[in-house]
């Protein structure tokens, strides 16, 4: 479901990818079967664009990776985590705006 912005993050490139970036990391976990999930990723695949050099953007089925899904918790999905230095920034859960999400990133460029 990732679009060609989008990265695609899993068990295996996580640490990588996202723990070990230079740049702020926009996550969305999502599933197949979440219909708020394909509410949120045309503002996810737009904000990648975006900020696309500026921030590393990606998407993670929490089917498919339980280990990091575990390891953060997530118990409702959608959720996006902003990561920084390996951390975790902040978090929305559900379904949201376009806005809010550029303004959650934002935050942490």
């Amino acid at each position: 479901m990732a679009g060609k912005n989008t990265l695609t993050f899993t068990d295996q490139n996580f640490e990588q990818e996202v723990l070990k970036s230079d740049k702020p990391v926009l996550v969305d976990f999502w599933a197949v079967w979440c219909a708020p999930c394909h509410m949120v990723a045309p503002a996810v695949e737009a904000i990648s664009k975006e900020y696309l050099g500026r921030a590393k953007v990606g998407k993670l089925n929490v089917d498919e990776n339980q280990v990091v899904t575990s390891r953060y918790n997530i118990r409702g999905i959608p959720t996006l985590l902003v990561f920084k230095n390996g951390q975790v920034q902040e978090q929305i859960v559900g379904v949201t705006s376009k806005g809010n999400i550029v303004k959650l990133l934002g935050r942490h460029l």
